[in-house]
Parts: structure tokens; sequence; C-alpha cells
């Protein structure tokens, strides 16, 4: 391969997973650990939620943001930091009336989703290019509130990751390239096997590579069982690959993973079996933010 794969962390998320799993980090020294630990195991960059410290609930108090990102920052360990703009935009019923899905987000503005992002200025921030039906909620990203998130992240010089879940989130994120709302060359991540979306093939990760434009890089993963599958997948034709307890909680079948880092230790064996290694952080950098 003519250049390193980029291992991406995302540490996690905003699921019910934390009964589920005692690895899922929820303090904020808990979630900058495990990306410290991830860093040191292989990941260029690290994706960050926080959760509240004494339920696990997904939160979106600055505060817990701001810590985790001082602790990283003040460890010294070199890692792309990747702050999520997720929150805000989950939905569910309420009789006939969608509203902001209880337990999950506060109802929020599409400044408030940017808020922790643009104080904490990180190189990277998710920004879901999806509306759809997330299991049994909704995720609602209206085409104008994602030209007004993508012109804000753009003006603060930080690079959307841009999430698409399904082929029509690919012509959305490319019209929003063409009209000058995001900048070229962008970078893709690719989400799949969510509950309803793009499955987690390789036929359909080939599709989605190539709707894209001709200078964008991308990334994808698969969500549970499918984590290592679509990184061997993407790695082989020439994508970077994502991991992570935010995505998946098993090292192997029936077997819980006891850290992030674990996961990501795993990653790089996949991605030196297909013949790469895992990309540093200045390499990342290189690759994404380098215009």
């Amino acid at each position: 391969m003519s250049e390193p794969t980029i291992i991406t962390c995302a540490l996690t998320g905003a699921g019910d997973s934390v009964s589920k799993s005692p690895a899922v980090p929820v303090t904020p020294k808990q979630i900058a650990d495990q990306a410290i630990d991830a860093a040191k195991a292989g990941a260029a960059v690290v994706h960050i939620h926080v959760r509240d410290p004494a339920s696990g609930a997904p939160s979106v108090e600055f505060s817990h943001y701001a810590e985790v990102i001082d602790r990283i920052r003040e460890s010294k360990v070199d890692v792309v930091l990747n702050l999520t703009s997720g929150p805000g935009s989950l939905y569910s019923a309420e009789g006939s009336v969608l509203r902001p899905a209880p337990s999950v987000n506060p109802p929020m503005t599409p400044l408030q989703r940017l808020d922790h992002i643009l104080k904490l200025k990180p190189e990277i921030c998710s920004l879901d290019v999806a509306t759809l039906n997330f299991g049994a909620i909704a995720m609602v990203n209206l085409q104008a509130d994602l030209e007004f998130m993508g012109r804000t992240i753009s003006e603060a010089n930080i690079k959307p990751e841009l999430e698409v879940f399904d082929l029509g989130h690919i012509r959305l994120a490319k019209h929003l390239l063409d009209t000058g709302v995001l900048k070229n060359p962008a970078f893709f991540q690719f989400c799949l096997g969510v509950p309803w979306g793009a499955p987690a093939q390789s036929d359909v990760l080939k599709l989605m590579r190539d709707m894209l434009p001709a200078d964008a890089r991308w990334s994808a993963f698969g969500i549970s069982h499918h984590q290592f599958k679509i990184a061997a997948a993407a790695c082989e034709v020439g994508g970077h690959v994502r991991v992570g307890l935010e995505d998946n909680l098993y090292i192997s079948k029936g077997q819980l993973a006891s850290s992030n880092a674990q996961l990501v230790e795993e990653a790089a064996r996949i991605v030196s079996r297909q013949g790469s290694r895992p990309a540093s952080a200045a390499e990342a950098r290189k690759m994404l933010l380098a215009q």
C-alpha cells in the first residue's frame, strides 16, 4: 500500500452500552485514559463523546468534554482529537410529534451542537450527513442545519469527518462540497450495519467508495460482530479503519473486550496482515488536514 492506514478509536459513544460491558469508559478520566492507551496501541485518531459520571448516560456537559481534552493534551501523547457533533440530532415520537429523544440529548440548536467544538478546537469533528431511522429513534439532520454547521466548522479551520450511513448521504455530502459549504479534499466515515442504514457488506463498502470524489479519503466501520470484518475489507481496498467500544463491545465471539486499546491492537494486526501499517498521528494529520 502507498500510505499507512489511519486507525480511529471511537471510545464510548452515546448508546446504552455501559450496562452491557464494564470496559466502557464513563468518567472524563476514564475516557481520557482509554484515549491515551488507544493511542499507544496504534490509534492515530480518537473520537470522543462524553457521559454523565454518575449514571453513565450520554451527556453534553461542556465541563466533561473540557476535562477529557485537557487530560489528553496534558499527557503529551500525540493523537488527533475528534469531537462528536452528533448530540442534538436524535428524536423519538411522542404521539404524532417528534421530540428530542429522552435520555439521549436535550433540545439543541445547530450552534449549540458545535459549542464544545468551537471552544475546545479539536483538529477534527464528526458531521453526520444523515437523516434515517436509527433503530427505534430517528437521526434528523436537515440540509439547512448541515449547511450552517458545515460552514461554521470550516470557518473555524476544523476538519469535518463526514459520517455517512447510506448512499443518499454521500450524494448530500457531495452537494455540500460542490456548493462550497464544505472544503475539498473531504474525509468520509462509512458507518455500516446500523439499523436502518447501509448493511455491513464488502460490496456495499466498495460501492460507497466508488461514489466519492476522486480526492477524498475515507474510513469505515461495522458495528458489533461486523467490526473486524469491515476493518479488513476497508484496508484491503484502500480505506482507513475505525474500531472502538462505541461500535462493538467484543474482541471475539462471546468474549467482551477489556478496553478500547485491545480493539485497537486487533485492528493493528488486521492492518499489518493486509500489507499496511498503522499511521502515526503525524501521518494522519498529513493525510487528512493538509490542504
